[in-house]
């Protein structure tokens, strides 16, 4: 594998083609954005013909609107990602003709080998957005050559032309570091962030033990420098039990770490390091939680060696990801935003937001992710939730996992305040719709494909 992904030599790679799985999922484009960019000869295969295949598409890479055996047939490395089971046809296929087949989170660890600065970006909560942030700040520098970075974000972002990607020629390299089912523990970091380890994934962790010594693990991979939440237990907890030698950078609301937001006035803070002031800031993007994660972006990036202007013009430049409180319209007085939360600590955050910035109502359309998650943190969802005025819920999306039966949305929306709940997208949307009134907020949240009813709730809006 490591011959065929050998970007800085003069070995065949320019010869060999590799295939993606899931080309149009979010972990998977900004890679191919990346090996694209670097001349390797890609194809991929999806089910969904999304705004992301038809860009993938106009990148000039050939994909298969299907899962099929002769997808595969004259490639030379398969990538998959860690939703695609072994009974995949195409993973079956690539086995019996000997192609080589690795997870996604192996190719995205050979490609940080490649830069002397690969910032890994982890947490429970908050790693599309940081991510983002730093980019957005390492592509304000003056100087052209340090800017010239490479990135694989989990958001598509304005200043990476729409897309979640990009390959640059800077020793560089940002990227988020996902903890799901370890694989951010195949990544060789130079510089990583920790900025919180809440109770998660316990479907494969089982025990939030589990989850912290995960995170252990990823500290003794990093080579340099640990950026961390100091305010945040567990990540305390993971890095004192880990065999971490290099430096450590800490960050936080309070005034005992390294880095830390003060005079904070909306989404105006004063940033500090070492305990002296170092630069005002002004977000674009509501919520306390953001001042906090533009805290850890700068505490990161001044490790790498970026500016103090450069933080400035970075942050106050950037205006979010897509799909992290994305305003999709404002149709008759009605404003219409989708967000990734979902998690209960995600949706607490994001709702306190969008409370603080003024709207009459607030609406929570929610799309529940994973069986397991739904079940075992109910009480936490019902509780998130209801800080809205209105909750409207769609049937539980189980992604990975199987329905046994035991859990339903029904579940959430009757411990759920001011909540029902609709088998169907469209009824969803049609009651959404006919139910709004000037000065409402119209919130989809959730990973899945919620994102549909916020652009079906825009489209009836400008109908209705």
């Amino acid at each position: 594998m490591e011959n065929l992904l050998n970007f800085n030599s003069n070995s065949s790679i320019m010869q060999k083609r590799i295939h993606l799985i899931g080309i149009g999922g979010s972990g998977m484009y900004p890679l191919a954005q990346i090996l694209h960019g670097k001349g390797v000869r890609l194809t991929g295969s999806d089910n969904n013909p999304t705004d992301t295949v038809e860009a993938v598409r106009k990148m000039g890479i050939k994909v298969f609107m299907s899962h099929s055996p002769d997808n595969v047939t004259g490639a030379d490395l398969v990538v998959r990602s860690a939703a695609i089971k072994d009974d995949n046809p195409e993973i079956v296929a690539a086995r019996d003709q000997g192609i080589t087949v690795i997870e996604r989170a192996d190719l995205l660890g050979a490609i940080t080998r490649h830069y002397d600065k690969a910032i890994c970006v982890s947490g429970t909560h908050g790693k599309t957005t940081v991510s983002s942030m730093l980019t957005y700040i390492f592509m304000s520098q003056n100087d052209r050559t340090s800017a010239d970075i490479s990135a694989v974000i989990g958001g598509k972002l304005k200043i990476l032309d729409g897309g979640s990607g990009r390959m640059g020629a800077s020793d560089v390299m940002i990227c988020e570091a996902c903890e799901y089912a370890d694989t951010f523990l195949k990544l060789e970091p130079n510089i990583s962030l920790i900025l919180n380890i809440n109770c998660d994934h316990l479907e494969y962790f089982k025990t939030m033990e589990n989850l912290r010594l995960s995170f252990t693990k990823f500290c003794n991979l990093t080579k340099d420098v640990l950026v961390v939440n100091g305010d945040d237990e567990n990540t305390v907890l993971a890095v004192n039990d880990s065999d971490f030698s290099g430096r450590i950078i800490t960050f936080g609301r309070k005034e005992s770490n390294d880095y830390f937001p003060k005079n904070i006035n909306g989404r105006e803070f004063d940033l500090f390091g070492g305990g002296d002031f170092v630069a005002s800031i002004k977000l674009n993007i509501p919520g306390e939680h953001n001042i906090l994660n533009a805290t850890a972006a700068c505490a990161t990036a001044t490790a790498a060696g970026v500016d103090t202007k450069s933080l400035v013009k970075g942050l106050e430049s950037f205006t979010g990801a897509g799909r992290r409180f994305e305003t999709l319209g404002c149709i008759n007085g009605v404003t219409v935003v989708d967000d990734y939360a979902h998690h209960p600590a995600e949706i607490t955050a994001t709702l306190n937001a969008a409370k603080s910035m003024g709207w009459s109502r607030i609406w929570a359309v929610h799309q529940p992710f994973t069986y397991s998650r739904t079940k075992s943190m109910l009480d936490e969802f019902a509780k998130s939730l209801s800080i809205a005025d209105k909750v409207t819920l769609t049937e539980i999306m189980g992604g990975r996992e199987i329905d046994n039966g035991d859990i339903f949305a029904e579940d959430l929306a009757k411990i759920t305040k001011n909540c029902n709940w609709f088998g169907d997208f469209c009824d969803v949307c049609d009651y959404v719709v006919e139910n709004s009134r000037p000065g409402d907020l119209i919130i989809t949240l959730g990973c899945g494909d919620v994102n549909k009813i916020s652009q079906m709730i825009v489209k009836n809006l400008k109908n209705f």
